[in-house]
């Protein structure tokens, strides 16, 4: 995923780096200690290392070469209470960027988006977006997927609603277990407790798609789905929806028209630019407001 930034639109880890708790050493050495990077026999020689040679804790730890540059970059993340996940570990796709590769050009990107959707969109109190796209190759799920970590990387608490009840990705994108989700609330068969917590992520949880219904679109446009979207804009500061591709039906409209706004995805050289002029004409004489479209070079 290459996600270019947003522009107007016209017409369990093992080894997850999560914040220090509160009233543990939180200093670079104390970390590496916690994590059992470094020994406390270890931690004794960089020290007399870092003294004579007047450097910094974590550069005596790599000249001695207990410790890595990446190990540095985890407890950094630490300190500045920053979670994101070493490579080969937790159980989650590597296409989840923003949890496996935080620092690289990609996820700067993503982060200027989620910056322009903080100020367009729910700096003026709005909590849910739709993330839409015309086709089911756009890519629309992975960048659901990645703007939902970056957020919670914010500190904000994210909640991200797989509302695909055709062709759901966000159970197997984040490795969880449960087979109930959006449809089987909706249907009354579960409560809320089928929200689950990403515990490599602390401000983070996800609502899978659950059990594929024969009418994803009937279900998605019952009062139901109204009263849920409203009270759970109640208990979170960002709720991102990922639906199906508007060339799946009309799903994509049913929620759009009930979260209010979107950001549409759009795959480069590949999506059409008459589908888009007709799908955002579409939207809006729906009364939905377009935030913006993102360009997946893919």
């Amino acid at each position: 995923m290459n996600p270019t930034a947003l522009s107007t639109a016209t017409p369990a880890a093992t080894e997850s780096t999560v914040p220090a708790r509160s009233g543990r050493d939180s200093s670079i050495g104390g970390l590496l200690l916690e994590s059992g990077k470094i020994t406390p026999e270890n931690a004794e020689r960089v020290l007399r290392t870092q003294k004579e040679l007047g450097i910094r804790f974590g550069e005596a730890a790599i000249r001695l070469g207990l410790i890595t540059e990446e190990d540095i970059q985890q407890v950094l993340a630490r300190q500045f209470d920053y979670a994101y996940l070493q490579r080969g570990t937790g159980n989650f796709s590597e296409k989840l960027i923003a949890a496996y590769q935080p620092f690289g050009p990609q996820v700067e990107t993503l982060r200027a988006i989620r910056s322009q959707l903080m100020l367009r969109w729910f700096a003026r109190g709005r909590k849910s977006l739709a993330i839409v796209s015309i086709s089911p190759d756009d890519g629309a799920s992975l960048f659901a997927a990645n703007l939902a970590v970056v957020f919670s990387q914010l500190g904000e608490q994210t909640l991200l609603v797989d509302a695909n009840l055709r062709a759901p990705k966000q159970q197997e994108m984040f490795g969880l277990q449960s087979r109930q989700g959006l449809s089987d609330l909706l249907a009354g068969r579960v409560g809320l407790d089928a929200i689950e917590k990403i515990p490599s992520f602390v401000d983070l949880s996800v609502l899978s798609a659950g059990t594929l219904p024969p009418n994803p679109q009937e279900m998605l446009s019952r009062n139901s789905f109204v009263a849920l979207s409203e009270q759970l804009s109640t208990g979170y500061d960002v709720v991102l929806y990922d639906v199906a591709a508007a060339a799946h039906g009309a799903d994509a409209m049913a929620v759009a028209a009930r979260v209010g706004g979107v950001v549409l995805v759009v795959r480069n050289n590949q999506t059409a630019l008459d589908d888009v002029a007709a799908f955002t004409d579409q939207l809006i004489n729906n009364g939905v407001e377009v935030i913006g479209t993102v360009l997946n070079d893919l």
